[in-house]
């Protein structure tokens, strides 16, 4: 796959069949819709393309701070590249391209830039200025310009909605094994490797802290998560813990892994966690030694989950 972080790069003269949409997630939802649209390149010799928005509208017009978003950019990239497409195009989103009539943008991205022969749209997809464009007008501006357009029905267009606001609530409840049920993955948290207070060193469980850059991903629930990660091209399995630490008076949000059987220098290293399923809320203990025992504690029960997944 073709990943482009700005539209305007892309040069490529090939007819394309087009889906729009933010993708967040890239669930189950998402991944058929995305088969539909790779097979219906395959079949009429047309190169798929998905054309993605960031950042995401409501943070360019609505100054919504407070959306989440369940994964950032690049690692909707990275999922994306997984599925067979030819290229996603990612339009970064102003409030000047948010001013573009349906009409202009039909003929200057999805015509003059993208050559698109096909689009495969929801059927209540909304576009140009103010979202006054419906798929009725996308199909007549199809009829004008020579491209077909194909409509998802409610019933899967409802799937996808459905399935992402309850990612969503499945990670704020901490439930991960229901997020990743509809993910058709598991959940991640992508960051660099910095140094913390050292605490995890002083307990007998040193710590790798992870800081993520993108205020706008989805954190899940506080507490102690089994977790795997590919570091070096080796896989390595561990405990997470989100929170602020309140054992050791701690004030502050953080993301601190403990990986098992590992003892390597990954310090200013960018890596991927990927979430298998929760241990337990955090929690503030009544000492510095029962924290420790819980710690024990949870790391066995970590292990049986290991073991018992056969992973």
């Amino acid at each position: 796959m073709g990943i482009l972080q700005n539209i305007e790069t892309y040069n490529s003269k090939e007819p394309t069949v087009v889906t729009i949409g933010t993708f967040d997630g890239v669930h189950v939802g998402h991944q058929k819709i995305i088969k539909r649209l790779v097979s219906a390149g395959i079949k009429s010799n047309l190169r798929s393309v998905i054309l993605t928005f960031f950042p995401h509208p409501r943070m360019v017009l609505q100054k919504d701070i407070s959306i989440k978003l369940i994964n950032t950019i690049d690692e909707r990239s990275d999922i994306l590249n997984t599925l067979g497409l030819d290229y996603l195009l990612v339009k970064k989103f102003t409030k000047e391209f948010s001013r573009l009539s349906a009409e202009d943008f039909v003929k200057k991205v999805l015509l003059d830039k993208l050559h698109a022969k096909k689009v495969i749209i929801g059927y209540d997809h909304r576009f140009g200025r103010n979202r006054n464009a419906d798929i009725e007008d996308l199909k007549l501006f199809g009829e004008t310009y020579g491209f077909e357009v194909e409509e998802i029905s409610a019933k899967d267009i409802d799937d996808v909605a459905v399935s992402s606001t309850k990612i969503r609530a499945a990670l704020s409840e901490g439930d991960i094994a229901k997020a990743n049920a509809f993910l058709g993955y598991d959940f991640m948290i992508t960051g660099v490797i910095n140094k913390g207070r050292g605490l995890g060193k002083q307990l007998g469980f040193p710590t790798a802290n992870i800081k993520i850059e993108e205020d706008y991903k989805l954190i899940p629930k506080y507490g102690s998560y089994v977790v795997s990660s590919k570091i070096s091209n080796q896989l390595v399995y561990g405990m997470m813990n989100i929170g602020v630490n309140p054992t050791v008076n701690g004030e502050n949000e953080s993301i601190e892994v403990h990986f098992f059987n590992f003892d390597k220098d990954i310090y200013n290293k960018k890596i991927q966690i990927n979430l298998l399923t929760r241990i337990r809320d955090e929690q503030k203990f009544e000492s510095v030694d029962a924290l420790k025992n819980q710690l024990r504690i949870d790391k066995q029960t970590s292990l049986d989950y290991i073991n018992a997944q056969d992973i």
